[in-house]
């Protein structure tokens, strides 16, 4: 058997991590920021998390949820002290996909309603309906097509007021910070707009914040730059720095019943001290205010280097969108300079780094990006 081949490959194997770098099988050491599609929060291997999984594995790894689990009731009460969402309620699962999921089968058992509006370049998932919200045909298969799908320009409030008129809608969901579409941050008055839309013609407000949640933004949710409390938050990525788990934070106003949601491997006892692993060194280590710094350094010091690309973003969710295509520039990072990057489609770099990383760190990628502009805008100049 061979495997299912989706995946473009660099020749590149990592073989051990730790913090902000990964070495390969050749020994090479990479700066890794791009965290492995904002995956690793805290950074790669830090001992604290490796106690935490491992002294765990040593007593249990898994039971399902037929029987207690201490661990979820503390895993719950950490996420809502950090995230300011203490009165909320959480529902634990695998993925963001998965936690996205089960925010719109909620929003609809709780509405009554079938349809659901997203945004234009949005990315929920690649599951059922949450790929029918995400706005790019070629990841939806015939199956996954829905009337129920409504995708509206992004940022336009006026869209929304009328696609609600019919009161049909039982939830709008909308990325924090659209992350896979380019690092597209909602207005603050679209995001006021939207909750204010919601309660008027009674549907849910889902906040996406897999990728922009868990401190990347600056703040626990990148939402919290609006004064505005979501019915429905997902989270997942840099929720277990690289072990499956994800989650759905439900206003206490929703009510559960008996068998309304559930999961096989959701919340089982790896996932929480993982998740409880993360939210510690979090605030013990201060990385919600060490993104928001390092992440302002950056965009600033980017921002002066040429008028050839825009920066935007919001801590350490970046994106450097240029006039040109990134391919050689990015190939020139990784291979010159050893330092992984990401991408939005053809034009746009993220930065999805650990929030670990340090002013320093940052500096050093400056220097290797200001050499590896250079050297591109040479080869554009000189044909």
């Amino acid at each position: 058997m061979k495997l299912f081949d989706v995946y473009p490959l660099f020749d590149i194997t990592p073989e051990r991590a730790q913090g902000c770098y990964v070495w390969d099988t050749n020994g090479d050491k990479y700066l890794d920021l791009y965290g492995g599609h904002a995956v690793i929060s805290i950074g790669h291997s830090h001992p604290h998390y490796i106690n935490r999984v491992s002294g765990q594995l040593n007593k249990i790894g898994f039971y399902s949820n037929s029987v207690q689990n201490p661990l979820q009731a503390e895993l719950a009460q950490k996420l809502g002290r950090q995230s300011g969402y203490g009165d909320y309620q959480l529902f634990l699962c695998n993925s963001g996909a998965e936690a996205n999921e089960n925010a719109i089968k909620l929003a609809s058992f709780i509405t009554g309603k079938k349809k659901f509006i997203s945004f234009k370049k949005a990315f929920h998932g690649r599951t059922s309906m949450a790929v029918a919200l995400t706005d790019n045909p070629k990841i939806i298969a015939p199956v996954n097509e829905s009337l129920n799908a409504i995708i509206l320009p992004f940022n336009n409030i006026d869209e929304v007021e009328k696609a609600l008129a019919e009161n049909e809608v039982a939830a709008i969901i909308i990325e924090g910070i659209q992350g896979v579409g380019g690092i597209n941050i909602p207005e603050e008055r679209f995001l006021m707009g939207l909750g204010s839309l919601a309660k008027k013609h009674n549907c849910l407000l889902i906040l996406d914040e897999i990728q922009s949640g868990y401190g990347r933004s600056g703040k626990f949710f990148a939402h919290q730059y609006v004064d505005i409390s979501p019915d429905l938050i997902t989270v997942a990525k840099g929720m277990g720095n690289g072990f499956p788990v994800g989650g759905v934070l439900i206003h206490p106003g929703i009510k559960p019943w008996a068998g309304m949601l559930g999961t096989t491997f959701g919340g089982n006892h790896l996932a929480c001290a993982a998740s409880i692993a993360v939210l510690e060194v979090m605030e013990s280590e201060k990385l919600i205010e060490n993104a928001e710094n390092t992440g302002n350094f950056l965009m600033k010091e980017l921002s002066q280097i040429s008028n050839e690309y825009k920066v935007r973003g919001k801590g350490l969710m970046i994106g450097l969108e240029f006039r040109f295509e990134i391919q050689q520039l990015r190939r020139i990072l990784l291979n010159d300079y050893k330092i992984f990057t990401g991408v939005s489609g053809k034009n746009m770099i993220r930065l999805l780094p650990p929030l670990s990383l340090s002013i320093s760190q940052a500096g050093d990628f400056i220097q290797a990006f200001k050499k590896a502009f250079a050297c591109v805008k040479l080869v554009e100049e000189t044909g």
